[in-house]
């Protein structure tokens, strides 16, 4: 029977410690950290997210600036604002919440955003450096995904690691961080050819893809760590990830719960990619 890796303590770990180097920060060089969060439309699932990121904000005691624009907002009027974001001094970070709506150019507003401000590390520039190993900011997802990770005490060095689902946003990066850890990675996606034997094979398995109860018990191996980052709704209303829970408990030696998993971690590292931004902007080391 697996333990329950219980991301609420471990991001609440991340944001007492982030708090405590914000207020030494603010005593010793008299700054404040401010992190702005624009949301354009109305969607409910994005209110949800923003109303918990100024919760978080409140917590670790950060400055929280939002911008609530019109469904009807322009390109044009968009970019104008993250200028503006990108010039303001007392702004560490800028978080466009996604889905924007239909006709603005996603990949536009990202390339806009100042790449010392990119605390979600969507730009270009923070991808590349995460490639290389060389990077200032982690996509919040996988890196506090690599936190979950590191609270078992399981190493990943050496280890078979399988991620499943290839995104920008999770795919991808987490693949790279294990990688950096020394992991022995698979990415496998939807064309991937029998994905219960490569999911069989992992000691660590990373299911992100948007599929309710994908990977069930028979898929996993014995003693693996098994990381759902999934968060999809049943039809009767109930939330349920990639993973089958009920039976992946049963063969994992690790596993992440839904909710309460991988959601609180992703908030958490937004937090820290902030401060960072604010560290690195007044050279404190």
């Amino acid at each position: 029977m697996a333990n329950i890796i219980d991301g609420k303590a471990v991001s609440a770990r991340v944001k007492e410690e982030i708090a405590k180097e914000t207020a030494a920060v603010k005593a010793k060089y008299g700054i404040s950290i401010g992190l702005a969060v624009v949301i354009v439309g109305d969607d409910p699932a994005s209110r949800i997210y923003v109303n918990n990121k100024k919760k978080a904000c409140e917590t670790v005691g950060f400055t929280s600036y939002e911008y609530a624009l019109g469904a009807d907002t322009t390109q044009e009027e968009l970019l104008q604002l993250i200028d503006k974001l990108n010039k303001d001094d007392n702004v560490n970070g800028i978080l466009v919440q996604l889905p924007l709506p239909k006709h603005l150019d996603e990949k536009a507003v990202i390339n806009s955003i100042s790449p010392e401000k990119d605390v979600d590390a969507f730009h270009p520039v923070n991808v590349g450096k995460i490639m290389i190993g060389e990077y200032s900011f982690l996509p919040c997802t996988p890196a506090g995904i690599m936190e979950l990770i590191a609270s078992t005490g399981v190493e990943i060095k050496g280890k078979e690691c399988v991620v499943v689902g290839r995104s920008n946003i999770v795919g991808k990066p987490m693949s790279m961080l294990l990688l950096h850890q020394s992991g022995t990675v698979t990415i496998c996606h939807s064309k991937t050819n029998d994905l219960a034997e490569h999911c069989r094979k992992a000691d660590i398995l990373v299911v992100a893809v948007g599929v309710p109860k994908l990977v069930t018990g028979d898929m996993i191996k014995d003693g693996a760590v098994v990381i759902d980052v999934g968060m999809n709704r049943l039809e009767n209303g109930k939330l349920c990830g990639d993973v089958d829970f009920d039976s992946a408990k049963e063969k994992a030696s690790f596993i992440t719960p839904v909710p309460g998993g991988v959601g609180p971690m992703t908030i958490a590292m937004l937090m820290k990619n902030t401060l960072t931004a604010a560290k690195i902007k007044h050279g404190i080391e």
